[in-house]
């Protein structure tokens, strides 16, 4: 069942995969990871914009000939959870100009994985717009699940949210998807199976600790 025809897995070219072979050894330094993880994560990115609503343009070329294009037809609204989706942040600043920013804290309890919510600071016209929900793992599925129902409170629709993961779990993607059958998941990989710290196997560790480098 996974992936339908709602949740999207970057195409597995020879470039991706050397890029996750890297931030999935656990002997990559951090500089190292986070150069190659800002690379998975902006090809990710990239990627979603292509699910987003387009409508016809047409522009006359230096040349004098006209060009059927396209344009993107909607609002775009970048969420970043707290804090491994920062990390996210500037690849979608350097696709898309002058992109509003909002942030979700969530936490996950060591103890329960159950997720906590700290903070949440979206613009005031949210509804209005496409919301692509960042955060590099989608694992147990609790943290996003709890930042879409927020999405949901602020007036977004449930066709207008994209989320966009690096490394999905299968029973991630499972539990998303019954609590929000109408959203749409980007992802770069999806793995197998959650190990019983709800940590994604195989994976790649604590993406924010590696990132950071608050290992």
């Amino acid at each position: 069942m996974i992936p339908g025809k709602s949740v999207h897995v970057h195409p597995p070219t020879s470039q991706l995969k050397a890029l996750m072979t890297i931030i999935r050894d656990k002997d990559t330094n951090s500089s190292d990871f986070v150069f190659y993880a800002d690379r998975i994560i902006r090809l990710v990115i990239e990627f979603a914009l292509n699910f987003l609503p387009v409508q016809q343009k047409i522009v006359t070329t230096p040349t004098n000939a006209q060009y059927e294009g396209v344009e993107f037809h909607t609002k775009i609204l970048g969420v970043s959870i707290v804090r491994a989706g920062e990390a996210m942040e500037s690849a979608l600043r350097a696709v898309c100009r002058n992109v509003r920013i909002g942030k979700i804290l969530i936490q996950r309890d060591e103890h329960s994985i159950k997720p906590c919510l700290y903070y949440s600071k979206l613009p005031v016209d949210t509804s209005e717009r496409h919301v692509l929900l960042m955060d590099p793992m989608l694992g147990t599925g609790g943290t996003a699940i709890m930042a879409l129902q927020l999405l949901l409170q602020a007036g977004v629709k449930e066709e207008r949210i994209i989320l966009v993961n690096i490394l999905s779990s299968r029973d991630g993607i499972i539990q998303v998807h019954k609590e929000f059958p109408r959203i749409t998941i980007i992802t770069g990989e999806i793995d197998e199976h959650l190990n019983d710290s709800g940590f994604i196997v195989p994976g790649c560790g604590d993406f924010g600790d590696r990132y950071f480098g608050t290992l």
